[in-house]
């Protein structure tokens, strides 16, 4: 396990905590202008650049998906947790959250396409959150560092409610979407882990016996 972080590593982890809440901010802009612009339009970009499951033209909006919603409660009760949780997943670095976006967008978006009723459009930013949600609760497993054990401790007895989410729920809210999300965190807590050089053997030569006794 990491010792606890120095002072020059944690004026580091300040530094990059910084970018990682300007980068939250910026997303959540981001997903409110595009809310307006959808509501403005009477939600056709929902409906249009959602995931319409197993259609194999509907495959690139698991790009898109992440940033429409349905309506105003909709992105109200992503906005706060997508906040939280992804800020908790990019303050230790903001390029490996970016991977680690990438991947729960991909593995998340795929599983629901694939698993889906017929018919079904998709979208919203919840598979994202539950999949910031789950890499936050392992990620100090995978990299064995107290400070980020103890976060993923906390969010997982802070919002257990959010557990329920992972199971069949009522219609209209697409569960494997948030379990699939949620899968994809874990697997990017693992695939990013850090990696830690192995310990190189020592070197074989011939043995020196300290305090050997001499004979008079």
């Amino acid at each position: 396990m990491k010792p606890l972080p120095t002072g020059q590593d944690a004026e580091a982890m300040i530094a990059e905590a910084r970018k990682a809440l300007w980068v939250m901010v910026g997303f959540l802009v981001a997903l409110w202008i595009v809310q307006i612009v959808n509501w403005l339009m009477h939600y056709s970009l929902s409906f249009d650049y959602g995931i319409r499951a197993r259609e194999t033209g509907s495959l690139p909006e698991i790009f898109s998906s992440p940033f429409l919603h349905f309506s105003w409660a909709h992105i109200e009760g992503n906005s706060g947790p997508l906040f939280i949780f992804g800020f908790l997943a990019a303050y230790r670095g903001v390029k490996k959250f970016l991977w680690v976006t990438l991947l729960i967008i991909v593995v998340g978006g795929l599983g629901a396409w694939f698993t889906e009723a017929d018919q079904t459009v998709l979208a919203g930013a919840s598979g994202v959150v539950f999949g910031y949600f789950g890499y936050i609760i392992v990620r100090g497993l995978f990299d064995r560092r107290p400070i980020d054990l103890v976060i993923g401790l906390v969010m997982a007895l802070c919002f257990a409610y959010q557990f329920a989410a992972l199971l069949p729920s009522e219609e209209g809210i697409s569960w494997k979407g948030h379990l699939f999300g949620f899968a994809a965190g874990v697997l990017g807590g693992w695939f990013f882990r850090e990696r830690r050089p192995k310990a190189e053997p020592l070197p074989e030569g011939p043995t020196t016996l300290l305090d050997e006794p001499t004979q008079a």
